[in-house]
């Protein structure tokens, strides 16, 4: 069977569809958990959807996927901005990671604006609401189809 996609959610992220719903909206983290595997399944992929308040679970996660994932999604909530732990986890991966957001961290406050994922992710989707995920997954099935093996002795990109 092939490699599910991590889809990794970090704090708050729990509360969404009644946390802040003029910025986050009403959609629910069980809502986009249904529709990120809908749209996975349409393309042939399966996903392991997580979610945790704690950085230490979110670094061992990204871990596991080392071995157990094609690929990340990752929405780290506020450890975006703060966690240099994730984001050496992160380099330590050999998978394409998708940092997701569901506001544009780059229209709100100053602090939001630094990201400690995004240098070591394949890429970035901020601003599109939960369709954010769904546009995740096909990034990485375009990414994980494209993907030449790598010459013998080196590792992928």
């Amino acid at each position: 069977m092939a490699k599910p996609l991590f889809v990794l959610n970090g704090p708050n992220l729990n509360l969404l569809g009644s946390r802040e719903p003029e910025i986050y909206g009403h959609t629910t983290l069980a809502d986009i958990e249904a529709q990120t595997k809908a749209r996975a399944a349409q393309l042939g992929l399966g996903v392991e959807f997580r979610q945790s308040n704690h950085e230490g679970e979110l670094v061992d996660w990204v871990q596991e996927a080392r071995g157990a994932a094609a690929g990340i999604i990752l929405n780290a909530g506020a450890y975006t901005h703060t966690s240099v732990a994730i984001h050496d986890a992160l380099k330590a991966v050999d998978v394409p990671v998708i940092e997701v957001h569901i506001s544009n961290p780059h229209r709100r406050e100053p602090f939001r604006h630094t990201s400690y994922v995004s240098p070591v992710a394949t890429g970035v989707i901020c601003g599109v609401g939960a369709q954010g995920y769904a546009l995740a997954v096909e990034a990485l099935a375009t990414l994980l189809s494209t993907k030449a093996p790598a010459p013998a002795g080196k590792k992928g990109q």
